[in-house]
């Protein structure tokens, strides 16, 4: 698997370099170069949907040990560092956040829990939103428009009850059930986990329960972090350019988004967000060399807040040892 990923890194490294090629490298980096200092901005603002992220997962996390908001926004960042750029198929991020909320006395169940609720609720949220995204190509649609948004729509419906199977299987009790059947496997060796399965189940249960959280989860904090990621786009396009309206920016942030979520085996989605700013942005009337430079853009946002967050996981790796900070939720 670790080999796959070091190849599809190539091989997406090799597409960009492919796509900036075809569309005359002098153009793309002259966009750079005119945007300057602009698009360091333009990174500096993704804090603001790491903040939403960090409220609404915290939210999720029951319990008297809640870490609190500085804690889990330590959390979020250091999870999109891991899953950004690292050959991990974006679930390494969520083995490191699980390694310290149980460091910082969050129980297993409880921290497991947290973090499941979390991707089940993104996976419902993003569909929510290229959902949105798609009816507003169909809406402003040209011919080329219209299909590309056809496209996707028939995309998004192929893979609804799959997404929301994903979302929903909690009801049906699957660490509990899964360790059952291994425990019959080995004749009775995981019996101890079967107990702790049940609880990790009956936490993601708990939190679904709490339908007042999961609302605020769903419409308001995803919808703070969406429009907050796309003032990302909407900065950088500015400073490009070539500006755009704060919905354009929302589909175009709503779309890579689901593009990238579904070549999760790419690490960064090398060259695969590439193409899709060019699809996406073309269908907006975006020329393909500004679309590679916004998809440049992108990569400078990488480079300034997750190497540094990956030093910052490296950090508290090698403070283990040291004493955590208290709980001190905020609630």
């Amino acid at each position: 698997m670790k080999h796959f990923g070091r190849l599809a890194a190539l091989a997406g490294l090799l597409l960009s370099l492919w796509l900036i090629w075809q569309e005359h490298p002098a153009a793309v980096f002259a966009s750079l170069r005119v945007a300057g200092a602009g698009l360091l901005l333009a990174g500096l603002a993704h804090v603001l949907p790491m903040l939403a992220n960090a409220r609404d997962w915290q939210t999720l996390v029951l319990g008297p040990q809640r870490p609190s908001f500085l804690q889990m926004l330590q959390l979020v960042w250091i999870r999109e560092s891991v899953n950004s750029l690292l050959p991990v198929a974006r679930v390494g991020g969520e083995i490191v956040s699980f390694r310290m909320l149980r460091r910082w006395g969050v129980r297993g169940p409880a921290a497991l829990g947290s973090l499941i609720v979390d991707m089940q609720l993104t996976v419902i949220s993003q569909l929510l939103f290229t959902m949105v995204g798609i009816g507003f190509l169909f809406a402003h649609a040209h011919s080329g428009t219209l299909r590309l948004a056809g496209q996707l729509a028939w995309g998004v419906v192929a893979l609804a009850p799959l997404l929301l199977l994903f979302a929903l299987v909690q009801h049906a009790s699957p660490f509990e059930r899964l360790t059952r059947a291994l425990n019959h496997l080995t004749s009775g060796k995981l019996a101890a986990l079967v107990g702790e399965s049940a609880n990790i189940d009956e936490s993601i249960k708990q939190v679904w329960r709490k339908r007042g959280v999961v609302l605020r989860y769903l419409f308001v904090w995803q919808t703070l972090q969406c429009v907050a990621t796309s003032f990302e786009i909407w900065l950088a396009l500015y400073f490009l350019g070539s500006p755009v309206s704060l919905a354009e920016a929302v589909v175009i942030e709503s779309l890579i988004q689901a593009i990238s979520s579904a070549a999760f085996f790419v690490p960064g989605g090398l060259g695969v967000q590439e193409g899709g700013f060019i699809v996406i942005g073309g269908a907006l009337g975006i020329d393909p060399a500004t679309c590679l430079a916004l998809a440049g853009a992108r990569r400078i946002r990488d480079l300034m807040m997750f190497v540094p967050g990956l030093l910052a996981w490296q950090f508290a790796e090698s403070s283990r040892g040291a004493a955590p900070a208290g709980p001190g939720a905020s609630r």
